[in-house]
């Protein structure tokens, strides 16, 4: 028996060439950013055209690390994780009830308020920006986690989308069935339908801890003490425009900022192909 030795085909090697090229292309930031970190502050723009570090030093993570405004920089990660564990939390959980209800449930003016809901995603922030930071200041939740954290527990517009359409491909048999069982519309919803949507579940949780993980503009709106600082806002910290920047350091920290965010979508990623390709949204 003679065994076929495989054709050689120049159009995949072409595809292979072209596909790695521009997958260096897209990773080079991330590779300066990470060999910038071990360059020395003075010479991180000076020697930009080198990925080489010259001298190769780590002292930008231990004075990174050491933080600045006298707070370590492992508390601006503890900030981060509280902040975008709550909201997460609190935008999985909302988003589901809100798109069950949607998706099941027959009530006067749906079609308009799922319209509402929808408009609500072609909104800028910038719209609302003003609106809700003089809410927040009335009620007096400035400086405070709350106004960043508490507009997630009313649902996110996006996640509702995606689990409406993602419940809309679940049979309405099912919930014959369990009815017929004497199951409630609250059993109906945690014993069927969240079981059954778990991936729309992780997708949404890994994309707003995603957001909310790099969300600046919201802490430099609420927050003003520096012991309250998440990760995005305390980066800014290393840039000074009055004196030196600590450029080296404030790369340092930004690579151990992108660890969490790796790590997330490597562990979880097929989550995401699958919560949006069993979505509608093919």
């Amino acid at each position: 028996m003679t065994v076929k030795s495989p054709r050689f085909k120049p159009k995949r090697i072409v595809y292979h060439a072209l596909t790695g090229g521009l997958a260096i292309l897209m990773l080079y930031p991330i590779i300066w950013l990470l060999m910038s970190s071990f360059k020395e502050s003075s010479q991180v723009f000076i020697t930009a055209h080198s990925l080489i570090p010259d001298p190769f030093i780590l002292s930008n993570y231990v004075q990174g690390w050491e933080g600045i405004a006298g707070q370590s920089f492992g508390v601006f990660i503890k900030n981060s994780l509280i902040i975008v564990g709550l909201s997460t939390i609190g935008a999985v959980i909302s988003s589901a009830c809100i798109a069950y209800g949607f998706a099941r449930i027959q009530f006067k003016g749906k079609a308009f308020w799922f319209a509402c809901m929808m408009v609500t995603m072609m909104l800028p922030q910038e719209v609302v920006m003003i609106p809700q930071y003089i809410l927040f200041s009335k009620i007096g939740w400035l400086n405070s986690f709350k106004p960043i954290v508490v507009p997630q527990f009313f649902g996110h517009a996006f996640f509702i989308f995606l689990m409406v359409q993602f419940i809309r491909t679940i049979p309405v048999e099912l919930d014959e069935a369990a009815r017929i069982d004497g199951c409630g519309r609250f059993s109906i919803f945690f014993r069927i339908i969240l079981p059954l949507i778990v991936p729309a579940l992780a997708t949404s949780a890994i994309f707003s801890f995603y957001w909310k993980w790099e969300d600046l503009i919201n802490p430099v709106l609420y927050l003003n003490k520096a012991e309250m600082y998440p990760v995005s806002l305390a980066l800014k910290l290393f840039l000074d425009t009055e004196t030196a920047s600590n450029w080296g350091a404030m790369f340092a920290m930004s690579v151990v900022s992108l660890l969490p965010v790796v790590l997330i979508f490597f562990l979880f990623q097929k989550y995401i192909v699958e919560g949006i390709s069993t979505s509608g949204l093919k």
